[in-house]
């Protein structure tokens, strides 16, 4: 018994270590695309100076972000973005997340194919290049975009290249979960300046702002097949937060949050508890069963506020159940 409780201990670390490690690797590399994507976009919205004041765009993003450290705004844009890209002491930095999502790597490199490795060094090097930031500094967007690019490279790669089992299940958690958590975020902020304003208020300025937040999502083009260029607030909500197809929509990220819990629950040979199936479930059945008229109706924010909370506690039963579980649960299985 004494040997058999040795192997399960050894066993339980190892399958938590990799577990945590796939998780977290995929959860920084979103955060890294995310924090570029709106940097690119808010960067672009300051060339309309006529309507706002860039602080109030900046401290927004910031908002979206988390309030990153030192976020503050001091008038000096290029300065901020700057930082906002390479302050390695920044935990939503673009090179605080590149740089975790690598290590992460670099501690399960086993079960991550030579592609996906490559990948991820490449664009690790490449932000960590001698010239990175004075290039950054002449040419903003070309250097955003390719940090976009080598992270949906090293997606497509993985999933090209990997075996979809628990592994890549962990992997598709993780970025589903950050994705689900950052757009309720992201939705949550634009709530008080425009989708709150009337008809009458409306302008040029919130046109562009709404061209902006569809632009933070990747979700100007898809929108716009399924709701042509009409831009309704009411509408942007309803596809950003219900969408069963658009992969930044809420409700996708949160089916296949469900799917890769199930997935592991089968191919783990393990149960997933019943606190955890609530909790997905919960969040599932919320997305799937309300409509874009009782959100309209509540308050969206809140309702968005809740989607945020719930995410988080999901994260935390994946945490209790998959990575600090106990000796004495894996043996009873």
């Amino acid at each position: 018994m004494v040997e058999e409780y040795r192997a399960a201990s050894e066993k339980t670390k190892m399958l938590s270590r990799v577990a945590d490690s796939l998780y977290w690797m995929s959860r920084y590399l979103e955060r890294a695309e995310n924090t570029a994507r709106l940097l690119d976009v808010t960067m672009s919205l300051m060339l309309d100076t006529a309507a706002v004041n860039a602080e109030a765009r900046w401290q927004r993003m910031a908002a979206a972000l988390g309030k990153p450290a030192d976020a503050a705004w001091d008038g000096g844009l290029d300065a901020m973005a700057l930082k906002l890209v390479f302050d390695r002491l920044d935990p939503s930095s673009v090179i605080y997340c590149v740089n975790a999502a690598r290590e992460n790597a670099r501690q399960v490199r086993e079960e991550i194919s030579t592609e996906q490795w490559q990948r991820l060094n490449r664009l690790f090097h490449q932000i960590h290049a001698p010239l990175a930031e004075r290039q950054f500094s002449s040419n903003m967007g070309d250097l955003l975009a390719s940090v976009v690019d080598g992270i949906h490279l090293f997606q497509g790669v993985g999933d090209s290249t990997m075996i979809h089992g628990q592994g890549w299940q962990f992997i598709r958690l993780g970025r589903s979960l950050e994705r689900a958590y950052a757009t309720a975020t992201l939705l949550e902020v634009y709530q008080p300046e425009l989708f709150q304003a009337q008809e009458r208020e409306r302008s040029g300025y919130q046109y562009l702002e709404l061209v902006g937040l569809l632009r933070s999502c990747t979700a100007f083009e898809a929108y716009c097949q399924v709701y042509t260029a009409d831009l309704s607030p009411d509408r942007m909500l309803e596809f950003l937060v219900l969408n069963r197809d658009f992969p930044h929509a809420i409700r996708y990220c949160v089916d296949t949050i469900r799917s890769a819990i199930e997935s592991i629950q089968r191919t783990g040979g393990r149960r997933s508890p019943d606190e955890l199936n609530a909790g997905v479930g919960k969040l599932h059945a919320l997305l799937g069963y309300t409509t874009i008229r009782e959100i309209l109706a509540g308050d969206p924010a809140a309702f968005l506020h809740d989607i945020r909370a719930q995410c988080l506690r999901i994260h935390e039963l994946i945490y209790r159940y998959y990575v600090h579980y106990s000796i004495q649960s894996a043996l009873a299985v």
